[in-house]
């Protein structure tokens, strides 16, 4: 059984590897590869910047955007052969914190949780897998070509949720929002503002190529140069960021109208060394009422809210999020980036 692995820790480690059979457990599924996607993440544990192999193994079978399809099902499952499906990605440690004992393994106090294809568990990038039936996510067959996207669109559907909650705690009547960073998750936010009626601006420093084009496709406004001139035209109430890039956020801040509410997905690695007055920041943040919080991962709720958007979804311009698909074979060729890129799509099975 082939696989696209890494040894955490090591850059320049990933390869096609050639694993041990299956020994599933018997109320498992078996599930053969369809597809998989290649993210930012993906390309950081390949360069040895993080990552955790499952006990006793020294590689990590890659990858945690998936689709599958269910080959074989305990007796009673609800998961019948032939079902399409996507796997959750975080799970509690044996001992729970309180927030994984409540259902929200994305919410980790302890930090002492799993994810695969990431930290203590083999990922989706093998030919075939398992897992527990209550741990995998049933989607439409029509989602076969776009269903990896489901995993970035559930950290997009979690950042509104909290951006929802945050907004209960007072008045709060949004009308315009900027999305910096135009890749897969800052379009999956898009895709849900557009939804939601919002004014959407789209903030990318690339000027050419797909990320206009489907920032058109949503009727939102493309913006790229300066973002504190961007700040300064558009007065955002809400802005969610997944470029971790320190000086945009720090503009962000700055320029976010009143009331309003800064949303961070993404972060650098490694972090930027930035000099800032923090006293001003701050300021502007007290005297404005804003409010700045970050998120990563995305619970199960948040999984089966992304799968329902991008099921209603116009699915040509899904497809046209996809804009590199290679085999197997080519996988770790998947893991260099190319500017041209948004979502690099590993096909593995049929």
């Amino acid at each position: 059984m082939r696989a696209l692995t890494i040894i955490p820790g090591h850059a320049n480690s990933a390869a096609i590897t050639e694993l041990d059979d299956l020994d599933p457990k018997p109320d498992h599924l078996i599930i053969q590869g369809v597809s998989l996607g290649i993210c930012a993440t993906d390309r950081d544990l390949a360069s040895g910047l993080f990552g955790m192999a499952a006990n006793g193994h020294n590689h990590l079978v890659l990858g945690h955007e998936s689709v599958g399809r269910v080959i074989h099902a305990p007796v009673g499952s609800s998961c019948a052969p032939g079902t399409l499906v996507t796997g959750y990605v975080r799970f509690p440690d044996p001992i729970p914190c309180s927030a994984c004992a409540a259902g929200e393994s994305d919410m980790c106090v302890n930090g002492a949780y799993t994810e695969r294809g990431i930290k203590g568990r083999d990922g989706f990038g093998s030919e075939m897998w398992t897992s527990h039936p209550d741990d995998v996510l049933a989607i439409p067959s029509s989602m076969v070509s776009t269903g990896v996207l489901v995993e970035p669109a559930s950290v997009a559907a979690k950042g509104w949720a909290h951006i929802d909650a945050i907004g209960k705690r007072a008045w709060f009547a949004p009308r315009v929002v900027l999305i910096s960073g135009a890749g897969t998750v800052g379009l999956m936010c898009g895709l849900l503002a557009a939804g939601r009626g919002l004014e959407v601006h789209l903030f990318d420093r690339l000027k050419s190529g797909p990320r206009p084009l489907l920032a058109r496709g949503l009727d939102a406004h493309y913006h790229t140069g300066d973002i504190s001139t961007v700040m300064q035209k558009i007065s955002p109430d809400i802005v969610i960021d997944t470029t971790g890039a320190g000086d945009v956020v720090t503009e962000e801040i700055k320029g976010l109208n009143r009331n309003g509410i800064l949303c961070i997905i993404g972060f650098s690695w490694p972090p930027l060394d930035l000099s800032v007055d923090a006293n001003h920041l701050y300021r502007e943040m007290v005297m404005r009422n804003n409010v700045t919080f970050g998120i990563v991962n995305a619970s199960r709720e948040h999984f089966k809210a992304a799968a329902e958007a991008l099921a209603n979804a116009e699915q040509s311009w899904l497809e046209e999020l996809i804009t590199r698909r290679l085999p197997l074979s080519r996988a770790v060729e998947g893991l260099l980036i190319r500017d041209d890129d948004i979502k690099t799509i590993i096909e593995i099975g049929g």
